[in-house]
């Protein structure tokens, strides 16, 4: 299974306000964004897992038109707080680069 990091040619993470993160992965091209956005490694249950947040509150924005998928979930401890160890978020994609997808069983609507 290939890893997120082959399938997108970038994969960022930022704030999404001092309580959101949200994590941007840029698909190569239609066939892996069709194949993997929608992949189960890249669902609410998964991204919870993986960040230590209530799958709930995982949010999946899949932009066929753009070839990007937007995940956002909530930050563990507001920005700017006393132990905030990434202020800006921008080092929270780390962790999702190593992650194997599986390809989706319903792809993506467009």
């Amino acid at each position: 299974m290939p890893e997120v990091r082959e399938v997108c040619r970038y994969v960022r993470s930022k704030n999404a306000g001092p309580f959101w993160i949200t994590l941007d992965l840029y698909f190569h091209d239609r066939e892996g964004f069709d194949r993997y956005a929608n992949a189960p490694q890249l669902q609410p249950a998964a991204i919870g897992a993986l960040y230590g947040v209530d799958r709930a509150m995982v949010k999946h924005f899949p932009l066929p038109d753009l070839l990007i998928l937007k995940i956002s979930y909530p930050r563990l401890r507001p920005q700017g707080g006393a132990m905030e160890r990434d202020m800006h978020g921008g080092q929270q994609y780390i962790r999702l680069l190593d992650v194997e997808l599986a390809a989706s069983h319903e792809g993506v609507k467009t």
